[in-house]
């Protein structure tokens, strides 16, 4: 199965960083959280991916194209006509298609027009900026065990503050810490696709979280996998300080991948 990731929004609500790179390119641990995402997936044996790429995607493809002087020893002997050595050849077993799916295409638009390099077979689809330690057989298990045509990963989000007791007056009766009780499960991408999920996108406007999935919804062919361990988006600069002192730490949740 080919991996499908979407890489091609504006970012704007990490304007801090998104104005110079495209978001999936923002970098924890000095890898970008593309990279992260595409680790965990070949740590299952999914080594081919289609990234839809829109905003700044010259930025993922020079990444790419110079992948071994990000992640290798170089040397430049300008003695002998510019000749470049690299040692200690580091590469991934990756084979990766940068599809340009438009500067303001939605997100079920990127995914029609990836479509060509996808085919008639089952695909894998997750956003650009998140991470998590889902178990990405068991979640290809479940969803061919439940036959639909689209799987998707539910996360329940803890609230983040305290929570205020009221009665029906609105007067505050006590204050509480939060709770797991106090979450809501949300789509944290991680999906599986059937190819037919392609007939239910009609063009570059379409947001795949409303009428796509909302349609699938209502004809009984999408299912829900609960995740109950890590994950996080990197949404807010605050996200990302959080990710990145986890990673600092050497006891990162979602990097279930050796050196």
């Amino acid at each position: 199965m080919k991996v499908v990731i979407l890489a091609g929004g504006f970012g704007t609500r990490i304007s801090e960083e998104s104005h110079l790179k495209p978001k999936p390119m923002i970098e924890i641990g000095e890898k970008p959280i593309l990279w992260h995402i595409m680790k965990l997936y070949s740590y299952y044996g999914y080594n081919e991916f289609v990234i839809c790429c829109g905003y700044k995607q010259n930025v993922i493809k020079e990444w790419f194209a110079d992948y071994y002087l990000h992640n290798s020893d170089v040397t430049f002997d300008f003695t002998s006509g510019n000749k470049m050595t690299i040692h200690n050849n580091v590469a991934e077993q990756w084979k990766v298609t940068l599809v340009d799916t438009g500067l303001t295409t939605m997100t079920g638009g990127r995914i029609k027009r990836v479509q060509k390099y996808i085919g008639e077979e089952p695909f894998l689809l997750t956003y650009g900026d998140g991470v998590s330690d889902i178990n990405i057989k068991e979640l290809i298990e479940y969803h061919q065990e439940h036959g639909k045509l689209v799987t998707l990963s539910a996360h329940n989000v803890e609230q983040r503050f305290g929570v205020l007791n009221l009665n029906e007056n609105n007067a505050i009766t006590s204050f509480r810490e939060k709770s797991a009780d106090d979450g809501h499960l949300v789509n944290i991408g991680f999906m599986v696709c059937q190819p037919g999920l392609f007939d239910y996108i009609k063009g570059d406007q379409a947001v795949l979280e409303k009428e796509p999935l909302e349609t699938l919804a209502d004809k009984g062919e999408l299912t829900a996998y609960k995740h109950n361990g890590f994950w996080q988006c990197m949404d807010t600069q605050r996200d990302k300080l959080q990710l990145e002192k986890l990673w600092e730490s050497g006891h990162a949740p979602w990097k279930i991948w050796n050196e």
